[in-house]
């Protein structure tokens, strides 16, 4: 099942984030782990403020594994590290231990690195018909349609039978690790966390089908046994007939 809100402020969004997230993770069982896998990027970051200022005790984050769907191939102090970003932004003030974070090691060999933090996930994350199932997987949208770091033109990865590949950054031609279709489209709930005006036509193009959207990236992201929500600012909304 898809959904989608749309917010006027991203602190509003944030809000609802942060509820959604707090309710699924109540929802666990007592004995269980809560598997979430964290994405990059401006609007993520400010949902990563907003937690660590509001939700430190209305989340037993003792019970959270975090994981990233997505990393550059950087070393962890790096200003592009997704792991970097995370840790100061929201990993550093909440109670949560540092064995329960899972984060890609960008500095090693990507090739060996893809397969090894497969391997992690697969030994943590609980399956089912042997892929693993994340509870919760954050995502993003780019201007050009990419998620994760499948960028168009890279569809194969999306479609890869492996849970991790190495990609390739376009415009930059920097390497990244990234989660494939296969362990996104398993996740239990996947929210698309998309903010400003840079990406309403790219919003628009995807959830109101126009031409040529199937061959974007994040086109293709559809939980088969999950449920899909899409959280919008009036901004990345505003090219919407609806």
């Amino acid at each position: 099942m898809d959904s989608i809100k749309i917010f006027k402020s991203v602190d509003e969004l944030s809000l609802y984030f942060a509820q959604k997230l707090a309710e699924c993770i109540r929802k666990t069982p007592a004995n269980s782990f809560f598997s979430m896998a964290l994405s990059g990027g401006s609007s993520p970051q400010l949902i990563f403020e907003y937690l660590a200022s509001h939700y430190i005790d209305h989340i037993n984050w003792q019970k959270v594994l975090v994981f990233w769907g997505d990393e550059r191939c950087v070393e962890p102090e790096s200003n592009e590290s997704n792991f970097r970003m995370a840790k100061e932004s929201l990993l550093d003030f909440i109670p949560i231990s540092t064995i329960n974070v899972f984060r890609i090691i960008g500095e090693s060999n990507p090739y060996i690195e893809a397969d090894r933090y497969a391997e992690v996930i697969r030994r943590l994350v609980p399956s089912q018909n042997s892929i693993p199932r994340f509870d919760f997987m954050m995502l993003g949208l780019g201007d050009d349609g990419h998620t994760a770091s499948i960028f168009p033109g890279n569809t194969h990865l999306f479609n890869s039978d492996k849970l991790f590949e190495v990609a390739q950054n376009p415009y930059s031609k920097q390497k990244r690790i990234t989660a494939t279709g296969k362990i996104i489209n398993q996740s239990r709930f996947i929210v698309f966390i998309v903010t400003g005006e840079s990406k309403a036509e790219m919003v628009a193009r995807i959830i109101e089908k126009k031409d040529g959207y199937e061959n974007l990236p994040a086109s293709m992201v559809h939980p088969e046994y999950g449920e899909l929500l899409w959280l919008l600012d009036d901004k990345a909304a505003m090219k919407l007939h609806f």
